[in-house]
């Protein structure tokens, strides 16, 4: 789909630093002069070529907090500069486009108007690792739960179901038809407080409805595993596209892993993990927070051949990207992680 674009000079925005981005920009070993973008690209990577804190990246492109949450579309062909503003920091230059006006010379553009396809525009990070996970349920509270339709019968001779099998279910009002399907998982304990936050959501596949009805009568489209009596439904919603891009929290933050998705007891990059905190501790999609391994206890023997137990202290591991938020949980993507990431390991402003 065309839309028009109004093409502005990232180079003189006003910045505005995140609370916690105090130190002075550090520009990346080997920082080029400009980089071309290709497809392919996304705005983490882009970042991470001029910045060794890619998160920065509003304080370099001189953003201001609306313009970070909703960043100017960037496409294959734009000329990237690094250059000096008036007061000698750093900044980025979105330059002339290759082939606009016959000329490839970088330079600051003017507001002006034209049309381009917004799907090529370039993504924050890359969305093949978040996009089987936006529509899908991924936590459920006990009083959802209980309110969920819910299949009561199999088709009639069947145990288990299958795609293009159907079956009976419960609770379905009119007028929706696509449906997920889903079996409730573990617990999710908050590791500080003992609290119930939810019930993992162990994404089955999908349904439709063939007969509206109490029960009502649907077909089983997709399935990645057996479905079967007891699973319950969710309506399938169109996933938001992810347009705020990564950037550290307003506020500090600090949040625990409470599980690794699919029932993994270690995570490793690109790996989905599931915080104790949420939208209203402040969270929100494209924070980008930092791991930190757990303090451990290790068991060894000394000098003298007694054991011994080592404390080992708490030490930064790598990044995540929040990219689905709910009230009192969160997704994160793990960008980089030195070690396996594990339940209980922290996370607080990069």
């Amino acid at each position: 789909m065309k839309r028009i674009i109004a093409a502005l000079t990232l180079g003189m925005i006003a910045a505005t630093a995140s609370a916690q981005a105090t130190a002075p920009l550090t520009l990346a070993d080997g920082a080029p002069d400009r980089h071309v973008v290709v497809k392919g690209d996304t705005l983490w990577g882009i970042s991470g070529k001029f910045l060794q804190q890619p998160w920065r990246w509003p304080e370099i492109w001189r953003l201001n907090k609306d313009e970070v949450k909703n960043p100017h579309r960037i496409y294959p062909g734009d000329i990237i500069v690094l250059g000096k503003g008036a007061d000698g920091r750093p900044q980025l230059i979105l330059a002339r486009r290759i082939g606009e006006g016959g000329s490839t010379a970088p330079k600051t553009l003017k507001p002006t108007t034209y049309i381009t396809n917004t799907k090529d525009a370039i993504p924050s990070i890359p969305p093949r690792e978040i996009e089987p996970f936006l529509s899908k349920p991924m936590v459920v509270t006990a009083d959802s739960l209980t309110e969920a339709p819910r299949i009561i019968a199999p088709q009639e001779g069947r145990v288990m179901l299958g795609g293009g099998d159907s079956a009976i279910v419960s609770g379905i009002p009119e007028g929706k038809h696509q449906w997920l399907i889903y079996r409730p998982g573990k617990k999710l304990i908050d590791p500080d407080t003992k609290e119930l936050l939810g019930y993992e959501a162990i994404y089955l596949g999908t349904a439709r409805v063939r007969k509206e009805g109490e029960p009502a009568v649907v077909d089983i489209v997709t399935a990645n595993q057996e479905v079967g009596r007891g699973d319950r439904l969710t309506p399938y919603v169109e996933p938001d596209i992810i347009t705020y891009a990564p950037r550290g929290p307003e506020a500090n933050v600090s949040a625990k892993v409470v599980a690794i998705y699919g029932g993994l007891a270690q995570a490793g990059r690109y790996s989905m993990i599931v915080l104790n905190k949420g939208s209203q501790d402040g969270l929100a999609v494209g924070h980008v927070l930092a791991l930190y391994r757990s303090t451990q206890l290790v068991q060894q023997r000394n000098e003298a051949g007694r054991k011994e137990t080592v404390e080992i202290p708490e030490n930064r591991n790598g990044l995540a990207f929040v990219f689905r938020v709910m009230d009192r949980v969160a997704y994160a993507l793990v960008l980089d992680a030195t070690l396996p990431v594990e339940a209980n390991d922290t996370l607080r402003n990069p």
